[in-house]
């Protein structure tokens, strides 16, 4: 009897062990390409020896996860989407912690002429009027919802042979765009990652529209009880304090910022 309950208690205390170690978390592939994810969640381990596994997809994507409780919590971007989530009462406690912002990124000479374009409504209508190639993720992520709420502001639909759909990735996408030689919407951070590898430029940046804001949330342990809410709870806590904001606020490429934290 006492074997059996010794047995009970350290089996308890193993499992209560494993599951302090471990998070599952749904990430967007932009963070991913970029290489802060890595960062991030190597100093999260080396701090608090909690272990999160990523699984980087697109927004939407990140976000069914969720919702079907595969996951402990999610790093998204997209507004609209992750209220939506709350709302439904699938996540609790989001935290919009960094930021970057979305360019429109083309060939050097131009063809569509987006450069000395005022808006990116705009400039994706000069690109369809011209019938350019433009590259879209062409899936649920943060990068798609967006890219369709330009063409929505610009009255425009994108049924054509210049309009390509990848269904991958945003670095895929970019370096698809860059091998047609077409336009493409993608976040700066993934940019500057592959820059030395493309031969696509800037041509429209710097909109207050094309913000792109970053946020945590944990999913509702009230709908799946597996959820590790405590340990979820101390990462949301931990990149939103000084250390994890330095962190995000620091990481650097090619001498150029790719993220920006929240004051």
């Amino acid at each position: 009897m006492r074997r059996t309950l010794l047995f009970l208690i350290l089996f308890g205390l193993i499992v209560s062990t494993c599951r302090a170690e471990s998070l599952k978390m749904a990430t967007t592939t932009s963070v991913e390409n970029s290489g802060l994810l890595d960062v991030l969640l190597s100093a999260f381990e080396q701090k608090f020896g909690i272990k999160i596994h990523p699984i980087a997809v697109g927004t939407g994507k990140a976000l069914k996860l969720a919702e079907n409780g595969d996951v402990d919590l999610v790093m998204v971007h997209c507004p609209q989407s992750e209220i939506k989530f709350l709302n439904k009462g699938f996540g609790i406690e989001r935290e919009t912690v960094f930021y970057n912002d979305f360019v429109i990124v083309g060939p050097a000479e131009d063809p569509a002429r987006v450069g000395n374009l005022k808006n990116p409504s705009e400039a994706f209508k000069a690109i369809a009027q011209k019938r350019s190639i433009f590259v879209s993720r062409g899936d649920a992520s943060g990068t798609y919802q967006k890219e369709m709420e330009i063409w929505s502001r610009a009255n425009l639909s994108t049924q054509g042979s210049w309009y390509i759909q990848s269904g991958q990735g945003m670095a895929a996408t970019l370096l698809i765009a860059d091998e047609k030689n077409g336009y493409c919407l993608v976040d700066r951070g993934t940019l500057i990652s592959y820059e030395d590898k493309i031969r696509l430029v800037i041509l429209h940046e710097a909109d207050p529209f094309l913000i792109n804001p970053y946020s945590v949330i944990i999913v509702n342990p009230a709908l799946h009880p597996h959820i590790k809410y405590s340990e979820a709870k101390l990462f949301l806590r931990w990149i939103g304090s000084k250390e994890g904001k330095a962190i995000i606020s620091g990481f650097r490429k090619r001498q150029k910022t790719l993220f920006h934290s929240f004051d």
